[in-house]
């Protein structure tokens, strides 16, 4: 079997080193590192690593003198639409809210009339374009979501785009299920039958060709209610469909209650926390995925990451990639500003953007660190020294490589 070798690294940063899947509050701002070291790669698996000499190998990759650190994991996005929306962020410019832009049938409902009218090969299409340029800034691993479909055939559409990514391109790519994402304008007054529609014909669809490995709802004033929610979740079960839900964006209703008594994987946004919501989430195994560009693009609140780290909670960090609120993939920016406006450390940011995005995944085991026997999805920097330098040179590609699966992509 083929084996690489990387070596001349400044510093290796390992993530974790004890076989955990995930990493709850303080733990997730420490993390083993090695200096002058090196990583052997044996096909696609992290084979061995260490310090000073290396091994011999089939081949070298001189990481001049950058650091090594795992591949991000993007646990929260919207990697699937068609066209985009920067129409609607002028209006914001000139004054109008997002509520008044979705009101007038922007938002969610404009991006779904797009994909409603978009074939398979065009979506796929413009999102091969999107992944590549994810994939070259670190990106090793993705969940894509439905949820700009509002029917059943768009929301398969959708996914089977998602999926079809998945194949085509060295990516670990899982799928969530949002027909409730939006209520569909010819739905407006039949809330029951919307729902109706999600449980008896969307979910059995998407099972039927096994398209999804989760069910997500945005439950949010003016969107889905608790119950609706818990409706739809349940429903989901009997496919064998976890929970991975939208929650806190703008106001706190009891649906994070909600959520984290079903059980759920995750709970993401969380920019609208009580006191009651951070210490209930401290105390689930559930995992909060906070996503800063949301925050930054919309100007809303940050997660209170601080308050949930000191809570106990186990924190990922994402980029909800879409076109309406979050129109940036890029891992390297979410992790400038955890640090920056949500006062992570770069430790803690870099465990939340890996590995905690893994476990948001259920790939922990898997991905998300630097240990034998785990995929080797590597990213090598330019030359560099210190963690912080990724946080603090805000807006700069700080990768000279990628590697997935073992094998270097060159995309950019």
């Amino acid at each position: 079997m083929k084996t690489t070798l990387i070596h001349n690294i400044s510093k290796l940063l390992l993530i974790e080193d004890q076989g955990r899947p995930s990493k709850k509050g303080q733990d997730l701002g420490h993390f083993p590192t090695l200096t002058n070291a090196w990583v052997l790669i044996q096909e696609d698996t992290i084979a061995d690593f260490g310090s000073g000499t290396p091994p011999p190998a089939d081949e070298t990759l001189d990481a001049h003198q950058g650091m090594v650190l795992p591949a991000y994991v993007d646990s929260h996005s919207h990697l699937v639409y068609a066209g985009t929306r920067e129409d609607e962020f002028a209006q914001r410019l000139h004054g109008k809210t997002y509520a008044q832009i979705a009101a007038a049938g922007g938002g969610i409902l404009n991006s779904a009339k797009r994909v409603q009218a978009a074939s398979e090969e065009q979506l796929f299409a413009q999102a091969s374009a999107r992944l590549k340029e994810l994939m070259a800034m670190g990106t090793g691993a993705l969940e894509v979501k439905s949820g700009y479909g509002l029917t059943t055939a768009s929301e398969l559409k959708m996914l089977r785009v998602a999926q079809k990514l998945g194949q085509e391109f060295p990516i670990t790519l899982k799928t969530s299920f949002l027909g409730a994402h939006a209520l569909p304008p010819a739905y407006a007054s039949k809330r029951e039958a919307y729902l109706q529609l999600i449980i008896q014909e969307m979910l059995p669809a998407i099972a039927e060709e096994n398209l999804a490995h989760y069910v997500d709802v945005f439950c949010e004033e003016g969107y889905f209610t608790i119950a609706e929610m818990l409706q739809i979740l349940e429903a989901a079960q009997n496919y064998q469909l976890k929970a991975k839900v939208h929650v806190n964006q703008f106001t706190s209703t009891g649906a994070l209650q909600a959520a984290l008594e079903f059980g759920a994987l995750s709970v993401d946004h969380l920019e609208a926390m009580t006191e009651q919501d951070i210490q209930d989430l401290g105390n689930s195994p559930t995992i909060g995925t906070l996503l800063p560009g949301c925050s930054l693009f919309l100007e809303i609140p940050y997660a209170p990451a601080r308050q949930l780290i000191k809570a106990n909670a186990t924190l990922a960090l994402a980029t909800d990639f879409n076109p309406g609120s979050a129109p940036s993939g890029n891992m390297n920016l979410m992790v400038s500003l955890a640090c920056i406006k949500m006062k992570m450390t770069p430790e803690e940011a870099l465990s939340a953007a890996t590995l905690n995005g893994a476990a948001a995944l259920e790939m922990g085991h898997q991905l998300g660190s630097i240990e034998k026997g785990k995929k080797a999805n590597l990213l090598i920097t330019k030359p560099m020294q210190n963690a912080s330098f990724i946080p603090y040179n805000f807006g700069h590609n700080p990768l000279a490589q990628v590697i997935l699966n073992g094998q270097k992509i060159n995309y950019a």
